[in-house]
């Protein structure tokens, strides 16, 4: 009996970067996309731009809908979260490992896919599609984290036999928030100060270390113990240069993961009482120019 396909939904800069290196190492995967963008990877495959992985051209098939019994990669953005659950229920997927930001899309998932394994995990990479079928990798690295209950799935399986970068252990919640505790403060302080991350974090150190020190505080009371001084260590050894992707939809006028990003920080401070002016501060303003 043959393995199930793997399908990744929405073939963007990340979902289309991982689909293209899961081809190249013969990984049975398909693309999953809107009817123009499949028509168009189907015809010119998905083009990778990367200084760590080469210059390729990548022949997986796109697909509309999700195969049945997939085990399927969702790599879309947090807000087409929504627009996903019909087309999962539909597949009745064998796995589902998810690459969303945030914290609060796991529960969806679960309910969409109730028969399947599903996992959260994250990656780290910054990588941009450039246009419909064309990827620019820019990051000289692509880590993806695992919590230790999915290292068995063939998701994960297949991204350690195409030579991918792959961290196994701990919880669901500390592998998401290991993300997100960094991430945070890195997209609201690059997308606020309209900089990349070596500047911003310089324009007004008092205010990075207050948002470092609120991100902390909201993560180690939600379950998963955080020290702000780490997280800074963490900011800083970031290459100066490194834009994030909700600085750069803000820019274009696309729709953004701000809720996903900094509302779900708010909601979480919230529900534990955790004062967070400073983070409240950058996200009122971040919304105010129009972020969804």
């Amino acid at each position: 009996m043959s393995e199930p396909v793997i399908a990744i939904v929405g073939a963007g800069a990340v979902g289309g970067l991982l689909g293209v290196l899961l081809n190249r190492s013969g990984t049975d995967v398909v693309a999953v996309a809107r009817p123009a963008t499949a028509r168009r990877i189907n015809a010119d495959g998905l083009t990778l731009h990367s200084p760590h992985f080469g210059d390729q051209v990548g022949r997986l098939p796109a697909v509309t809908e999700i195969p049945v019994g997939a085990r399927v990669i969702v790599a879309t953005k947090a807000y087409a979260l929504p627009g996903l659950t019909d087309a999962l229920r539909r597949a009745q997927p064998a796995e589902v490992v998810s690459l969303l930001n945030g914290i609060e899309h796991m529960d969806v998932l679960r309910q969409a896919a109730p028969d399947a394994r599903v996992a959260g995990a994250t990656i780290a990479v910054e990588s941009t599609r450039v246009g419909p079928t064309v990827i620019d990798h820019r990051s000289p690295f692509l880590r993806l984290t695992v919590p230790a209950a999915a290292e068995s799935t063939g998701i994960v399986t297949a991204w350690t036999s195409a030579g991918l970068e792959v961290t196994v252990g701990g919880t669901e919640a500390e592998v998401l928030w290991s993300k997100l505790r960094f991430l945070a403060p890195m997209a609201l302080l690059t997308s606020y100060w309209r900089l990349p991350i070596g500047a911003a974090r310089e324009h007004d150190p008092a205010l990075t270390t207050a948002v470092l020190a609120e991100v902390a505080q909201i993560a180690t009371r939600d379950g998963v113990p955080s020290d702000p001084v780490q997280l800074a260590r963490a900011i800083h050894a970031l290459p100066d240069g490194m834009r994030s992707s909700l600085q750069n939809d803000l820019e274009t006028g696309a729709a953004t993961e701000l809720d996903a990003i900094g509302g779900a920080l708010l909601r979480r401070a919230r529900h534990h009482g955790v004062p967070a002016p400073r983070v409240q501060e950058l996200v009122g303003d971040l919304g105010s120019r129009g972020a969804p």
